[in-house]
């Protein structure tokens, strides 16, 4: 297994200081913009390109700069593609300490590409030293949080008892989802997953036993298997996930010419084929189907989960960090007046 995921690794596990960047953008003759938006070039960060997206009159709102940040070539973006980003953007005061900041932290996917602030500041007060020689500069920080850095950072026992679920809590998804009251189809449908959920324990019960029939034999390599009451992910989920993008679903087979015999049985023979087939692809697909709920259900409620919860937890002890930054900051100027006021105590006395 480790040699499987070793290119996985290296594909989508971009090193520390590639998760994090900063970019830097000048405005130049800013008073003379009468478009209602702009976009900064792209800059890339996590191995994906962004930018700045700026509305200088405002987006949807009067009297305001709203600024945004977005994913570059958001229409070549594979669905299901998603990440986090944890990002800060500023506009520039000639005093440092006035300049404007906003941070946030954002779920970018590809229906939810860009993301900020419509209200990021009032335009009357831009003029109040952010502008300079009719130029506007905007910082943005950028810190992509990657989802295969979690993973695999993840001790492998943790990674186990995820990669589990009870068999009667996903089959109650797979009915609810599935059955329709009154609708025949409903019924073929599940005829087709409880044959497949079958065929899936079948192929557990031969792997355990170490002995394969023909009819397992046939069936590709299974996404997951069945544990007494559980459904287990037979692999890691980086390996399953891109298993399931990539694996085709079962062919339908072409129903060859129909040729009679003198005795006239070859017909009822085509049929009683032809049926099998059928219901072997049926099995197939119900198989198959049973299989992405549970590595769906899996991925979804527990892993992803569990990823978020690191994704808050991470954004809480950066908020602490500045937190106790600012307080050290503020505790070391009040150090120094406290000093200075001694010295003019110390002269006056002197005096």
């Amino acid at each position: 297994m480790e040699m499987m995921l070793a290119p996985l690794f290296e594909i989508c596990w971009p090193k520390p200081s590639e998760l994090f960047g900063k970019y830097t953008w000048k405005i130049e003759k800013f008073s003379q913009i009468n478009r209602r938006e702009l976009r900064s070039n792209a800059f890339e960060v996590g191995g994906y390109k962004w930018y700045i997206l700026i509305y200088p009159q405002g987006c949807d709102v009067c009297n305001h700069l709203s600024l945004f940040l977005c994913v570059a070539n958001n229409d070549k973006l594979l669905p299901g593609w998603s990440h986090f980003a944890q990002f800060t953007i500023a506009v520039v005061n000639k005093d440092p300490k006035k300049s404007k900041y906003s941070d946030t932290l954002h779920r970018f996917w590809k229906k939810e590409h860009d993301w900020g602030w419509k209200k990021f500041m009032e335009l009357s007060k831009v003029c109040d030293g952010f502008i300079d020689s009719d130029t506007l500069i905007i910082k943005a920080q950028v810190q992509v949080l990657s989802f295969c850095a979690f993973w695999l950072g993840i001790d492998q026992n943790a990674r186990r008892r995820m990669s589990r679920e009870k068999t009667d809590m996903i089959l109650k998804v797979v009915v609810k989802h599935f059955f329709i009251e009154k609708e025949v189809t409903s019924t073929l449908v599940m005829d087709s997953l409880y044959s497949g959920l079958k065929a899936l324990e079948g192929q557990s019960k031969c792997k355990k036993g170490k002995s394969k029939s023909l009819e397992t034999e046939e069936m590709p390599a299974p996404i997951v298997h069945v544990e007494k009451d559980m459904f287990v992910l037979v692999d890691d989920v980086l390996v399953l996930l891109e298993r399931a993008a990539l694996e085709p679903l079962p062919p339908k087979e072409e129903k060859g010419p129909q040729n009679r015999t003198k005795d006239g049985n070859s017909g009822e023979d085509f049929n009683k084929d032809s049926i099998e087939r059928d219901e072997r692809r049926l099995t197939e697909l119900g198989r198959r189907t049973v299989e992405i709920f549970v590595l769906a259900h899996i991925f979804s409620n527990k892993i992803e989960v569990a990823y978020q919860e690191a994704v808050a937890l991470k954004r809480q002890e950066e908020r602490i960090r500045e937190e106790e930054a600012a307080w050290l900051a503020e505790s070391g100027q009040k150090g120094k007046r406290g000093a200075s006021e001694k010295k003019k105590k110390s002269k006056k006395k002197q005096v």
